[in-house]
C-alpha cells in the first residue's frame, strides 16, 4: 500500500500449515506501523496518537483472546483447525460485547418480572452508549482508562456524583456477572471510578411542615388537594414510593394489614391500615381497576406509564404546594419517604428501625435492619408518627 494510505490490521492464523486470516476494523497508516515490532506506533505529537493507543490495547486483547482459545481447544479438542479457531473467535466477538450482554441481562429482568431493574439497567447502558458514540466495546476491552474518561465526560456534563455512581455500580454489576460466566478475565476496570454514596442535601421535612401541608385548605383546588393526599398517605405508609403505592392491589389489602413487595428490592413488607388512610381513600370515587389507590384509574391505559405520567402530574401539584407554603427545599413525593425516617428518628425510634433521611450508605442496608424487626414494632412506631400528624 503507499504511504499516504491507510491500511487494514488483520490477523493471521497458522495450524497444520493452514493459513487463515482474521480482519479487524483498525485502520493506521504504513508510517503508524512498526515492522520489527509487529505493533501500531506514534508519535506524541500525532493527533492520531490517542486512536492508534487504543488500537494498540484492542490489538493486545484479541490477540489474548486467541492465544485462549488455542489453549482451550488444546486441552478440550483432539483435533481441530485453523477455521474452527477463527470461528471461534469471531463467535466470541459477536457475543462478548458490553451492549450484547446488557442487552441480554436486560432481557432476562424483563422476564423475571423485574421491570423497574432492567430500566435502570437500560438507563446506564443508554448513557454509556452515548459516552462511545454508539460504538460497542468487548467485554474483555473495558479497562481503567476508557472508564475514568467515562467518568470525566459524565462530570463534564455536570451529572452528580451518586448518578455517576449509580451508572458506573450497574456497569461494574454486569462486568462482574460476565467474569463469573468466564467471558473475560477480571481486569478490574473499575478501580480508579467513583461507586459510592455522596450525601446529598437532606430532603426531610420536620413534622410542624408535614402538619401544615396536611392542614392546607385546597378546598378550591382539587388537583393540589389530590397530590397533597398522596404525599400524606406516602407518609403514613412508612414513606411507600409512588411505584409502589400505584401497584399496590385491592387484594393486598387483608385483614387490617397491606402486604405488598417493593419493586426496587424485592423485599416484601406489611403494614398496618390505618383509618387516616381509609379516610383518604374514601374521598374518591371507587376505583374501576384492579388497584388500590386512584392512581391508576383507567382500566384500558397501560399500567407503567399511567403511573409514570401520575408520577409527573403529581409533582407538579407538589411544586405549587411547596411555593405556597414558601418550603425550603423542592416538594416531591420522594421527601415523604426521607421525612417519615427522620420523623421516625426524632420520635426515638431506634436506628435499627428507620434511620434519618435514609442515612445508611445505601436504602438497602436500612430495609435489611426493617426486615429483620417483627412487624408489630414498625407499625407501633407509624401508628405514633399517623398520632402526631393528627394532632393539634
Amino acid at each position: 500500500m503507499t504511504t499516504d494510505r491507510e491500511g487494514t490490521i488483520f490477523y493471521q492464523v497458522i495450524h497444520e500449515r493452514k493459513p487463515r486470516q482474521v480482519l479487524t476494523e483498525y485502520k493506521v497508516y504504513p508510517y503508524e506501523w512498526n515492522e520489527h515490532r509487529a505493533s501500531v506506533t506514534c508519535s506524541q505529537q500525532s493527533p492520531r496518537c490517542p486512536y492508534i493507543l487504543s488500537v494498540r490495547e484492542r490489538i493486545k486483547v484479541d490477540v489474548e483472546r486467541l492465544l485462549r482459545i488455542v489453549r482451550t481447544f488444546e486441552r478440550e479438542r483432539p483435533e481441530y483447525t485453523s477455521d474452527d479457531i477463527v470461528e471461534e473467535y469471531e463467535r466470541l466477538s459477536a457475543e462478548n460485547s458490553l451492549f450484547r450482554f446488557m442487552n441480554h441481562i436486560i432481557a432476562k429482568l424483563k422476564l423475571k418480572g423485574k421491570v423497574r431493574t432492567s430500566e435502570t439497567y437500560k438507563s446506564a447502558l443508554n448513557s454509556f452508549r452515548n459516552f462511545r458514540e454508539g460504538e460497542d466495546i468487548m467485554l474483555e476491552s473495558l479497562n481503567k482508562e476508557i472508564m475514568e474518561e467515562y467518568e470525566a465526560w459524565l462530570r463534564k456534563r455536570g451529572v452528580s456524583s451518586n448518578t455517576i455512581s449509580f451508572y458506573t455500580r450497574i456497569l461494574r454489576a454486569v462486568y462482574n456477572r460476565a467474569v463469573d460466566e468466564e467471558l473475560t478475565e477480571n481486569r478490574t476496570p473499575f478501580k480508579r471510578v467513583f461507586t459510592g454514596i455522596e450525601k446529598t442535601v437532606k430532603r426531610a421535612l420536620p413534622m410542624k411542615i408535614i402538619k401544615k401541608i396536611k392542614t392546607l385548605d385546597l378546598t378550591l383546588y382539587p388537583q393540589l388537594d389530590f397530590a397533597r393526599d398522596m404525599f400524606l398517605l406516602s407518609f403514613m405508609l412508612r414513606g411507600m414510593s409512588l411505584i409502589d403505592m400505584a401497584f399496590l392491589k385491592k387484594s393486598d389489602l387483608r385483614n387490617g394489614h397491606v402486604t405488598y413487595r417493593r419493586r426496587k428490592t424485592g423485599q416484601l413488607l406489611t403494614i398496618q391500615w390505618t383509618p387516616e388512610m381509609q379516610s383518604i381513600i374514601d374521598k374518591y370515587p371507587y376505583n374501576e381497576t384492579s388497584y388500590l389507590l386512584p392512581i391508576i384509574r383507567n382500566p384500558d391505559a397501560v399500567p407503567l406509564y399511567a403511573y409514570r405520567n401520575m408520577g409527573y402530574y403529581i409533582n407538579r401539584q407538589l411544586k405549587i404546594i411547596a411555593n405556597q407554603l414558601e418550603l425550603p427545599i423542592p416538594l416531591t413525593m420522594y421527601v415523604a419517604r426521607h421525612s417519615w425516617a427522620s420523623a421516625a428518628k426524632a420520635r426515638g425510634i431506634p436506628i435499627s428501625v428507620i434511620s434519618e433521611g435514609m442515612g445508611h450508605d445505601s436504602e438497602l442496608t436500612t430495609q435489611i435492619y426493617l426486615s429483620s424487626l417483627d412487624t408489630s414494632v414498625v407499625d407501633k412506631a407509624n401508628s405514633l408518627l399517623i398520632k402526631d400528624l393528627n394532632s393539634n
